[in-house]
């Protein structure tokens, strides 16, 4: 009996995307790598927490992540 060849893991997606303990799927903002002077300090922090993904890319993103 064959078995189904082994999955491979979507290196790019790997690097931006984590799973949190509960099951969701995190990534990081945009916006923050430059022009930061004119933005505010609140808006600099906010920048620096992981979001959640929309539930319309979620899908899209277990897919690359067989094993996450």
């Amino acid at each position: 009996m064959k078995s189904l060849p082994k999955m491979k893991t979507h290196p790019g997606a790997a690097k931006r995307f984590k799973i949190s303990a509960t099951g969701k799927i995190m990534r990081r903002r945009g916006y923050k790598s430059h022009i930061l002077e004119k933005k505010s300090a609140k808006r600099r922090r906010r920048l620096g927490q992981a979001a959640v993904i929309s539930r319309g890319d979620e899908r899209r993103v277990r897919k690359l992540l067989p094993y996450a």
